[in-house]
């Protein structure tokens, strides 16, 4: 699946973006129809793996190919699922199934599994009411599923995960709103050669309790994988955001360049911080404002995304990092007036590694875009060693599917806003054209305790060009305090500006990094 492709089919079928009379009535005959149970376990899940490594790759079968391309956007919505035929019907989390289309045209292989057994997912057009598509349900008798969707509950109409296309998977966090997107692997992410995209193409699905395990299969041109995720949602302890257990084995087939590992995917069109590429009537468009990063040696860095005007790759060297994630801190209607896509209520998604990562990078690419239907934001970890024919690697680490990072320190303030503006003094005559003002809004940690004073220093140091008029002020009637500073732009490209704030010594914020075209 093309990475700009993924929205499009998002929107199409979420189950959390569709009215509940999208789901058909009950028909009869009801309920899954299951093969022959079968031994299962993830150690032989992984020897497979292995196994297919050292195979060549072939290419996932296309069954009724012709018909399928029709199904575009608008029949896919028509197309319903029957709820009863749902696997576990009566359990906390029934699971529901997707069906193909042209954005989602290779069929994957499901299983149930209970007590090591393992049974296929048996797959009938009957599972599905094609409705005014004019589809012919003969003619689609041996297609399979494209994927499946974790419901909210016994005949609830919205989902709470998803597995569909590629790798990508995906949850509605908190708030119950789809937004950025987790991948299973990446390769060759805006590269020098084209990306690949390797799929999970058999799922096994283990109910037990609050807890719901999925072993997956990959297997791609260039690498094949075993994937086990343990998902959990709207428990007491993790106060309703998502948080799933990813355990990886990875095989290489060939040598690969640029392996990212544990990579998320969103959408920034526009913000706060680049009112000049506000094409749109609202204000404020993305599904994520920033990248925030927690390095293994405990640093907190914030980077807000923006929209290059060519694809740009960033990355932050880093050894055992303890987080990075993709988050949406601005959550005020206010700031986006979308009462369809609710922006302010997409969540973030974070990666807390389990075990030592050793030496790498977080890696962020930011694609040019000029609409909200494109996915053109991926980060990742890159690990220093590489990745060739004939290696294996496995990683061990937590999502969370929810609105913040979690755990913050209470120690140190957060960035909570981004603006930018023409340099100089207000109301100056001429005003100066080679400078640009940058103003950071800063809460929480020691500020929140603190009146207003004017010894608090940010610290700031840009990659070329001069800083000038850099000082800290207590926005009044606000927790909030606000950086403001000048850069005095020479020569072309990009800067790189880094600031944090600092009090007698002592460091009071995250750092604040940012890449700025002039």
């Amino acid at each position: 699946m093309k990475e700009l492709d993924r929205r499009m089919l998002l929107a199409a079928l979420s189950a959390s973006m569709v009215p509940p009379h999208a789901f058909a009535a009950a028909a009869t005959p009801s309920g899954v129809r299951l093969g022959p149970p079968r031994p299962f376990s993830f150690s032989a899940l992984a020897e497979r793996a292995q196994k297919n490594a050292s195979q060549p790759y072939k290419a996932p079968p296309q069954r009724a190919a012709e018909i399928i391309k029709t199904v575009d956007y608008d029949d896919a919505q028509k197309i319903k699922f029957k709820p009863d035929h749902a696997l576990w019907p009566d359990r906390v989390d029934p699971v529901s199934f997707f069906h193909l289309s042209r954005y989602s045209n290779e069929p994957v292989v499901l299983h149930t599994v209970d007590s090591g057994r393992a049974r296929e997912i048996l797959y009938g057009p009957d599972y599905f009411d094609y409705g005014a598509t004019g589809l012919d349900a003969k003619a689609l008798a041996n297609l399979g599923f494209a994927g499946f969707r974790v419901m909210d509950g016994p005949g609830k109409p919205t989902d709470w995960l998803a597995f569909q296309g590629a790798s990508y998977f995906r949850s509605s966090g908190q708030e119950a709103q789809y937004g950025a997107s987790a991948r299973g692997i990446a390769i060759n992410t805006a590269g020098a050669t084209a990306e690949e995209f390797p799929r999970f193409s058999e799922f096994w699905l283990d109910s037990n309790g609050p807890v719901i395990s999925i072993y997956a299969l990959l297997d791609g041109p260039s690498i094949t994988g075993a994937y086990r995720f343990d998902a959990m949602k709207n428990t007491t302890d993790n106060k309703g955001s998502v948080v799933m257990n990813v355990h990886c084995q990875l095989f290489f087939r060939a040598g690969i360049s640029r392996l990212g590992v544990a990579p998320l995917t969103s959408m920034y069109w526009y913000g706060e911080n680049e009112r000049r590429k506000a094409a749109d009537w609202r204000p404020e468009i993305h599904d994520n404002d920033g990248l925030a990063l927690w390095t293994g040696k405990g640093e907190r860095i914030w980077r807000p995304l923006i929209n290059p005007p060519q694809v740009m790759t960033n990355s932050f060297a880093d050894n055992n990092p303890k987080g990075f994630g993709l988050i949406q801190r601005d959550r005020d209607f206010a700031n986006y007036q979308d009462d369809g896509a609710f922006y302010e209520k997409r969540p973030g998604i974070w990666v807390e590694p389990k075990g030592n990562w050793g030496a790498g990078a977080v890696q962020l690419v930011e694609i040019p875009t000029e609409d909200e239907t494109h996915d053109n934001i991926v980060a990742y970890w890159q690990p220093d060693r590489d990745a060739d024919q004939g290696d294996s690697m496995s990683f061990d680490y937590r999502l969370y599917w929810q609105n913040n990072e979690p755990a913050y320190p209470k120690s140190i303030a957060k960035v909570v806003g981004t603006r930018l503006g023409r340099g100089g003094i207000p109301g100056q005559n001429p005003w100066p054209r080679d400078k640009h003002k940058f103003v950071v809004d800063f809460t929480g940690g020691p500020l929140m305790a603190m009146k207003q004073r004017y010894d608090v220093t940010p610290v700031v140091s840009a990659s070329r060009g001069f800083v000038d008029n850099a000082y800290v002020v207590k926005v009044v009637g606000t927790d909030r305090w606000r950086a403001l500073f000048d850069v005095k732009v020479e020569g072309s490209g990009p800067i790189d500006l880094r600031m944090f704030l600092r009090l007698d010594g002592k460091t009071l914020s995250e750092t604040w990094l940012y890449q700025y075209f002039p």
